[in-house]
């Protein structure tokens, strides 16, 4: 048996509570993981309310990152993912990442960057799988292009900001006070909008001299996506990955034909194996190295033990952190 956090029901933060369960075994193309961190990301919250059940076959269990040590799987397994019995890994699951142990596909287990700790390893693949996706396969983010994130402080946010940085893209970030801008700015955006005073849109035409920008990473959907068509130049991508703000949207057909914009939208947890797989190559090859030379860095707002995963949701519900919650077994 194992401790673990489960969802008692549909509710608030309270519905959260630890438990015992079986220890999962790893089935043919899974690695068991003895989990040292989870990350908490705002999937686990809508999965909370009832919002966001469980693909077929994922564990019932909340939490889509984990990071720890490789515990068992066949050799063939061990293999192809390239680590062995005892290393360090982090990795991206459907589901079950609130427990002492957690089954990972192999494809979706990487090994923790070096230097890092299993707290910070653990705030790495549900946010970095997401902005990869998104930013650089979807919309095709280039060196020397614009970026508008919002929530810039958010676990997607900090990273969003610093890979675009990072690769040579510049960044426009809005976050909700003069502290998140603040942060923003120190994590590399370019412009921190503070959403609560300022319009994004004139702020983003500002800082490309009324070009507008080339891709906007949306989050929240509802009746910003009207606006963010004003604010993107010819060509420019909007990516939706969340709608916080609502699934409604108004938008002006003619500012998409004239401007040629193109507007995706995706899911990445009931995605199949390999295209996560692929996705983790991708995150091994451009991202890890430039981890592990210091030009992106995790943001861990806080470690909370994983009996305390209730409070981690008010917490991520409050909107007061900067960057990722993380649980620790």
């Amino acid at each position: 048996m194992m401790r673990a956090i489960e969802i008692t029901g549909a509710g608030g933060p309270e519905v959260l509570r630890p438990t015992q369960r079986p220890q999962p075994q790893p089935s043919a193309g899974e690695l068991l993981i003895r989990v040292a961190a989870s990350g908490v990301n705002r999937p686990d919250v809508l999965q909370r309310k009832g919002l966001y059940p469980p693909p077929p076959g994922a564990s019932d269990l909340p939490g889509l990152e984990v990071a720890g040590t490789v515990a068992a799987g066949a050799p063939e397994d061990l293999e192809s993912a390239g680590v062995a019995l005892g290393d360090r890994v982090c990795a991206l699951v459907a589901g079950g990442g609130y427990a002492q142990w957690c089954v990972a596909p192999v494809g979706q287990v990487l090994p923790v960057p070096h230097g890092l700790g299993d707290v910070e390893a653990a705030s790495l693949p549900e946010t970095f799988f997401t902005v990869w996706q998104n930013v650089f396969e979807i919309a095709a983010l280039q060196a020397g292009e614009w970026l508008l994130v919002h929530g810039g402080t958010s676990g997607i946010g900090v990273a969003a900001i610093q890979l675009a940085r990072a690769r040579g893209a510049h960044v426009v970030a809005t976050a909700g006070s003069a502290d998140k801008c603040a942060a923003c700015l120190q994590l590399g955006a370019d412009v921190a909008v503070d959403y609560r005073q300022q319009d994004f849109v004139h702020e983003a035409l500002a800082a490309t001299g009324g070009r507008g920008v080339d891709v906007v990473l949306d989050m929240v959907a509802g009746d910003y996506v009207a606006r963010e068509l004003r604010c993107l130049a010819d060509d420019g991508r909007l990516a939706i990955i969340a709608v916080q703000g609502g699934t409604k949207s108004e938008i002006d057909a003619g500012i998409v034909l004239r401007k040629r914009l193109a507007i995706t939208g995706s899911t990445l947890r009931a995605r199949p194996a390999a295209y996560k797989a692929a996705l983790a190559r991708a995150l091994r090859a451009q991202v890890w190295p430039l981890i592990e030379a210091g030009a992106v860095r995790p943001v861990v707002h806080r470690a909370m033990p994983a009996d305390e995963a209730a409070a981690a949701h008010a917490l991520m519900e409050s909107g007061t952190h900067v960057g990722k919650i993380v649980l620790t077994w």
